[in-house]
C-alpha cells in the first residue's frame, strides 16, 4: 500500500510489483455487489486477463465448410474473419466475474427515497445502444411466445395463462384477447402465418385470409417451431418432431413426417443451410437434413439441457442451463465441432440475434438471473444488458429497429435501436 498523509491508499487498479500479494485478491462481497468497507483492502476490479500467446501458422482444423458440409453456403461476413476471432475480447472462453447489477425493488414499486445516490440501478437496462420505448401490460404469467406478421400492424402475444393478446402497434394497446383453451409453449411467425404451439395441437392463424386450423398430432406440450423447405416443424413434450406440408388446393396442413431420435422434450428448433437443428432437455443437438429429413448427426457436448439454437452465418449457436454458450463449425468431415465456449455465471434461457444500427451483429442471451446479456459478435464484448422482475423468455426482433421482450410476470417490453451518437447530430 501507499501513504497519503495519514489517509491509507489501496492499490485498487491492477497488479502493483511489489511481491507481496496479500492485497492482489479480489473482495468477493465486491463481486457478490455487497461490499460496504471502506476503505476495503482488496481489490474492487478484476485483474487484468493473462496475454495470450501469438498464433503463428496452428491454424485450427476446425476450418468452416458451411453447417454440415453444405457447400452451397456463401462466404462469410466480413464481421467474421475467422473462427479464432470468436471470443478475442476475453482471451480465449474464460469465466467472466462481473458485478452483480440489481434493479431496486422500491424504485420498482415507485418509493425509492435515495434517487440518484442509491446503490442500485434505477432502470431497466444498461448500455446507450437502445432505449425502452414502452411497457404492454395484461398477460398474468410468463410471456412463451412474441410474433409480428409480415405486413401486420398487430403483435401477437402468447402466455402461459392461456390467452394470445394482439396489440395495435400504433398505440400500443391491447387490440384482442384470444383463449386459446391451454399453455402457450411458443409462438412463431411466417409470412401471413401466425402458429401457436399448446398442449397436444398447434394453432394455425392466417391474419390474411382469416383461416383458423388446428393441427394435431403433438404429445404433449409443444415448445418449439421452425418452418424450412415449405415444411412447419413442431417440437413436442414427447421427444418427437413433428412435420406438415401446407396444401394450397385444400389450405389444409398435412402431416408429412415424424422425427424421433431425441429421448426427451424437444425445446428448441431452428432451421439453417439445409439443416434442422433441435435441441432438447436429454441436453443433445441433432442436425437433420431437411430433404431427407434423417438425422445427420448428434451433438452432446452440452451437460444439461440445450435451451435455444441459433444460426449465425456459417455458425451454429447454442445455450444451455450448463451456463455456456457453444459456436460450432463444420470441419473438413462435414460434422460439426465446437470452435468457441463462452461461459456465463447463470444458465441461460434463449438466444436471439439482430442487427444493431450500424448493421453490426449483436447476440441477446437470456440468463435465469433476470437479465439478458447483449454481446458484439464475434467478439462477444459486452454492449449492455436489459433487466426484468422475472426472467426473460422471449426476445424477438421487430421492424424498423424494434425489437420485444417478455418476463415472467407477463410483462412485454417494446426497445428500439438508437441511431449512431454521429449519425443523429448530422
Amino acid at each position: 500500500m501507499d501513504f497519503d498523509g495519514n489517509k491509507s491508499v489501496y492499490q485498487r487498479l491492477g497488479p502493483s510489483t511489489s511481491s507481496d500479494s496479500k492485497y492482489q485478491k479480489v473482495c468477493i462481497h465486491w463481486r457478490a455487489g455487497k461490499c460496504n468497507r471502506y476503505p476495503c483492502p482488496f481489490l474492487h476490479r478484476e485483474l487484468p486477463l493473462p496475454q495470450q500467446p501469438p498464433r503463428n501458422g496452428t491454424a485450427s482444423s476446425k476450418r468452416p465448410h458451411g453447417f454440415a458440409g453444405d457447400q452451397d453456403m456463401p462466404r462469410r461476413n466480413p464481421n467474421f474473419s475467422n473462427s479464432s476471432s470468436w471470443g478475442r475480447a476475453y482471451g480465449g472462453g474464460g469465466r467472466v466475474v462481473r458485478k452483480t447489477e440489481k434493479v431496486c425493488n422500491y424504485w420498482i414499486q415507485g418509493n425509492c427515497s435515495y434517487g440518484d445516490k442509491c446503490r442500485f440501478l434505477h432502470t431497466w437496462s444498461t448500455g446507450d445502444s437502445f432505449s425502452l420505448l414502452t411497457q404492454l401490460k395484461g398477460h398474468q404469467k410468463v410471456v412463451t411466445g412474441i410474433a409480428m406478421p409480415s405486413g401486420s400492424d398487430k403483435l401477437y402475444t402468447g402466455s402461459k395463462d392461456e390467452t394470445v393478446r394482439v396489440w395495435d402497434c400504433q398505440s400500443g394497446q391491447c387490440a384482442g384477447i384470444i383463449n386459446v383453451g391451454g399453455e402457450v409453449g411458443c409462438m412463431l411467425s411466417e409470412g401471413p402465418w401466425v402458429f401457436v404451439g399448446l398442449p397436444n395441437i398447434v394453432k394455425a392463424w392466417n391474419i390474411q385470409t382469416v383461416i383458423d386450423l388446428s393441427l394435431s398430432g403433438p404429445v404433449g406440450q409443444v415448445y418449439a417451431l421452425a418452418v424450412g423447405n415449405d415444411l412447419l416443424f413442431a417440437g413436442t413434450q414427447d421427444g418427437t418432431i413433428l412435420a406438415w406440408r401446407f396444401n394450397a388446393v385444400t389450405n389444409c396442413f398435412e402431416p408429412a413426417a415424424e422425427l424421433k431420435g431425441h429421448t426427451l422434450s424437444v425445446v428448441t428448433l431452428v432451421v439453417g443451410a439445409g439443416r434442422l437443428y433441435s435441441g432438447s432437455m436429454d441436453n443433445s443437438i441433432r442436425v437433420w437434413n431437411l430433404e431427407t429429413l434423417q438425422c445427420l448427426q448428434t451433438l452432446s457436448e452440452h451437460t444439461s439441457v440445450v435451451m435455444s439454437v441459433l444460426c449465425w452465418d456459417q455458425f451454429l449457436l447454442s445455450c444451455s442451463l450448463d451456463k455456456t454458450i457453444k459456436v460450432w463449425v463444420a470441419t473438413d468431415s462435414g460434422n460439426l465441432e465446437v470452435t468457441y465456449t463462452h461461459n456465463e455465471e447463470h444458465g441461460l434461457l434463449t438466444l436471439c440475434g439482430m442487427h444493431d444500427s450500424e448493421a453490426k451483429p449483436v447476440l441477446f442471451c437470456s440468463c435465469n438471473d433476470n437479465s439478458v446479456r447483449i454481446y458484439d459478435l464475434p467478439t462477444f464484448s459486452e454492449r449492455g444488458k436489459l433487466f426484468a422482475e422475472q426472467e426473460i423468455r422471449s426476445i424477438q426482433m421487430g421492424p424498423g429497429g424494434l425489437f420485444f421482450t417478455g418476463d415472467g410476470t407477463g410483462q412485454v417490453r417494446v426497445w428500439k435501436w438508437l441511431a449512431e451518437p454521429a449519425a443523429a447530430a448530422s
